[in-house]
């Protein structure tokens, strides 16, 4: 199961997200860009996943897309949102 991994300079924390998400999801998109803005800022490496490749993963991700999985942290559900996401990396990054 082949997993994206997108990092940038600001990728210096071992800290990880993993977005689930399926083709055409317009939402998926959407949360990845605002993830990719977030990421020089905040720092972590991140990868995509798509549910489909994966029957389990599909089975339990299907009606819950998109939904990003903070390393030794909260998951995150549709509607995702952001600034309690930020927040939780930012209190992940500090203990």
């Amino acid at each position: 199961m082949p997993v994206k991994r997108l990092e940038s300079a600001g990728s210096h924390l071992n800290r990880s997200i993993t977005l689930y998400s399926k083709p055409g999801c317009h939402l998926c998109e959407e949360v990845k860009a605002d993830l990719l803005a977030l990421q020089p800022e905040v720092g972590f490496l991140f990868y995509e996943q798509n549910i489909e490749e994966d029957p389990a993963l599909y089975e339990l991700f299907r009606y819950l897309i998109p939904v990003v999985d903070i390393e030794d942290g909260p998951l995150f559900y549709a509607p995702i949102d952001m600034s309690a996401l930020r927040g939780s990396l930012i209190d992940i990054s500090v203990q």
